[in-house]
């Protein structure tokens, strides 16, 4: 077995270990019930029950039904991975990587999880709301992130749109792979989007 080093990261206490049992035993059972008899036909204290937790515990964990579908533990492992490049690196260079890593786990991981999700945003007009807001949330952490990397403010603006750029394509580009059927794989999209987003930035063609 490979030693740590110093770059490794703190491993998760008991207590982290079990918060992240639950929220992933909450999520799979709603997952469950929603490809077996519909998102709309789901109450949340079903899935709590089948779950095995009470319905508070539920609202712990998720604030609302929708954000079962919209949340993941796929946030914090980027902005730790942008946290991890070196200082002065371009940011499309820091978020590509970052992206990239997030990407392929998720794809390795949680394929059919995440083509579920997606088809339940296209399809329930208050995932889609919901996941309007959450944008906006997941868009200030991540410049929040950025900023701490590099020393800038919060609220510069070259950080903010393009934590919004890439919030953005990240979003579009998982509808359209859902949408197409998965047919390419989800980390070789998302590359191809940050491409996209690159050249945009570096006024490329």
């Amino acid at each position: 077995m490979a030693s740590a080093t110093p770059s490794d990261p703190p491993a998760p206490s008991l207590r982290e270990r079990k918060k992240i049992k639950t929220r992933r035993a909450i999520r799979t059972a709603a997952y469950r019930l929603f490809e077996s008899q519909g998102y709309e036909a789901t109450p949340v204290e079903q899935i709590a029950a089948d779950a095995e937790v009470s319905p508070s515990t539920f609202f712990r964990y998720f604030p609302t039904k929708e954000d079962v579908v919209l949340s993941d533990e796929y946030d914090p492992v980027m902005r730790a991975a942008i946290a991890s490049r070196p200082a002065g690196e371009p940011l499309v260079v820091s978020m590509r990587a970052a992206i990239a890593d997030a990407a392929r786990q998720m794809f390795q991981e949680d394929r059919g999880e995440i083509l579920l999700r997606m088809r339940l945003c296209r399809q329930v007009p208050a995932i889609r709301t919901r996941l309007g807001e959450n944008m906006v949330t997941a868009q200030r952490l991540l410049t929040g992130a950025l900023s701490q990397r590099d020393g800038r403010p919060a609220d510069d603006l070259e950080l903010r749109v393009l934590a919004g750029a890439l919030m953005g394509g990240w979003t579009e580009a998982l509808l359209y792979w859902s949408e197409t059927g998965a047919a390419e794989p989800l980390p070789d999209l998302l590359d191809r989007t940050l491409t996209m987003i690159s050249e945009g930035m570096t006024g490329s063609r």
